[in-house]
């Protein structure tokens, strides 16, 4: 008797591709027909479970880098693009727009890296401050050793001090500008944005105390001498080298004065006297305390108005 294909004795599939497995019919007993179609379920399932390495080209194509991929666009053609955007045109909007074109089609080239920097700066420039902050900072994290860091990282303050709003309202930007000028001043001590980095500082200090003094104004008219006293007591204590440090003195005089507290309210005007003497606040100060009976020139070296002085050197050599 001749040799017969089976019918079809196991089917797998794996991957979308179809295995199938066809066995011979040999003439014999039924016990040898079931050996054999145990055996076939057998290798069905081995070769089910082996991955199949013959390549699928339509779906590796998916996955493969192109390594022959050329940029639309050659970089240098598109940073001159965005220089002259900048330069001659001064559309800054659209220069960043090249700048960041350069940066995603070139990534990690050192066309990237100028680009990125030229776009914080364009962004700075047409006063997309958000988007200046964003190009800046991955500039920085991206290359800390350029020689660019520092620009990158004032423009990153400067971003931030030109958004600064009046005292009256919220100053956020404030904290954030000095947070990031000082990063200038600290890593970069001898670049050449140091200086103006601390300017910007003394600046926003500046309005960070003009804030206090507003709100201490606001409880020292609503007769909330305590509330009016820690906001001057701020300004007293943590912003000392700004222009608000003597109506600060003066108001603390005030207040002291109103709650009966003599010799803090002397304390204070002794200090403002010893340390800004033609201040027509010490003026005020003085004829204050002294009509509530005070001496305006006797200091109590042990008054927190007295300490906070004494660690900038500048209170009084004067004792009560």
């Amino acid at each position: 008797m001749g040799l017969r294909c089976a019918d079809v004795a196991a089917r797998g599939c794996r991957d979308g591709a179809q295995i199938t497995l066809m066995i011979l019919r040999l003439p014999g007993s039924a016990r040898s027909a079931g050996r054999l179609r145990a055996l076939a379920s057998c290798l069905a399932a081995a070769l089910i479970s082996i991955p199949l390495t013959l390549p699928l080209t339509g779906c590796s194509s998916l996955f493969q880098k192109d390594d022959d991929y050329v940029p639309e666009n050659p970089a240098d053609m598109l940073y001159n693009e965005g220089l002259y955007l900048l330069n001659t045109k001064q559309d800054y909007k659209e220069a960043a727009k090249k700048f960041d074109e350069v940066d995603r089609e070139n990534p990690y080239s050192e066309w990237a890296r100028k680009s990125l920097l030229m776009s914080a700066y364009a962004y700075y420039q047409a006063e997309m401050y958000d988007e200046c902050v964003n190009s800046a900072k991955r500039y920085v994290t991206l290359h800390p050793g350029s020689g660019d860091a520092a620009y990158a990282q004032y423009l990153i303050g400067s971003s931030y001090y030109d958004q600064i709003l009046d005292v009256s309202r919220d100053q956020a930007r404030a904290d954030k500008a000095i947070d990031a000028l000082q990063e200038v001043v600290r890593k970069y001590p001898n670049s050449e944005y140091a200086i103006s980095a601390q300017k910007k500082i003394a600046a926003a200090r500046d309005q960070l105390a003009g804030k206090e003094m507003v709100v201490g104004r606001f409880y020292l008219n609503k007769r909330d001498f305590i509330g009016a006293i820690n906001r001057f007591k701020v300004v007293v204590t943590q912003y000392q080298t700004t222009r608000h440090v003597e109506e600060a003195l003066m108001r603390l005089s005030e207040a002291y004065v109103a709650l009966g507290i003599i010799d803090e309210a002397q304390t204070a005007a002794a200090v403002l006297g010893h340390n800004f003497p033609d201040s027509n606040w010490y003026k005020d100060a003085y004829r204050l305390v002294k009509t509530a009976g005070g001496e305006p020139t006797t200091e109590n070296k042990g008054s927190w108005i007295s300490r906070a002085f004494q660690k900038l050197g500048l209170a009084t050599s004067q004792s009560g």
